[in-house]
């Protein structure tokens, strides 16, 4: 289902999986100031035409009625997607991806994403917000990849 949503454009599903991590996650990041979807880099989002962590984050954040932080990062490298790559290569390949010039000065951040595997990406977005100040970055994702990643 995750496949069909970005890769064949099916957006119906991001509102079923935005009420499935409202119902799973009723309880997780009561305490946060706002939601951020995974940032897609600008030509992978013109490729595809949306970001399908938008979609799943932005019903998310009504619901929970929190502010959706479309601007707060870009994706200021064009990494090889994870897709396809072995572990090692999916543990270096996101490092430096992300940029934020906003202070967060002890903002609570909650990440939405739609596949975490290795946690790489959702790591490297983390330790940039927490470099601007964050004060707390948790994740929700809609799937996870089993080992062996």
């Amino acid at each position: 289902m995750v496949h069909a949503l970005k890769y064949r454009h099916q957006l119906a599903l991001a509102s079923f999986f935005a009420d499935a991590l409202i119902a799973l996650a009723r309880d997780f990041g009561g305490d946060a100031d706002l939601v951020l979807p995974m940032p897609l880099h600008p030509l992978r989002l013109a490729e595809r035409g949306f970001n399908q962590a938008v979609e799943i984050a932005r019903p998310y954040a009504r619901a929970r009625g929190l502010p959706l932080a479309l601007a707060l990062v870009a994706k200021v490298r064009n990494a090889e997607p994870q897709a396809g790559l072995d572990r090692a290569a999916r543990l270096r390949n996101p490092r430096g991806a992300f940029g934020c010039d906003t202070a967060l000065h002890g903002k609570r951040v909650i990440v939405v994403d739609d596949v975490m595997t290795t946690g790489a990406t959702l790591d490297e977005l983390a330790r940039c917000l927490k470099l601007r100040g964050a004060a707390w970055v948790g994740n929700l994702v809609v799937a996870r990849t089993p080992a062996p990643y």
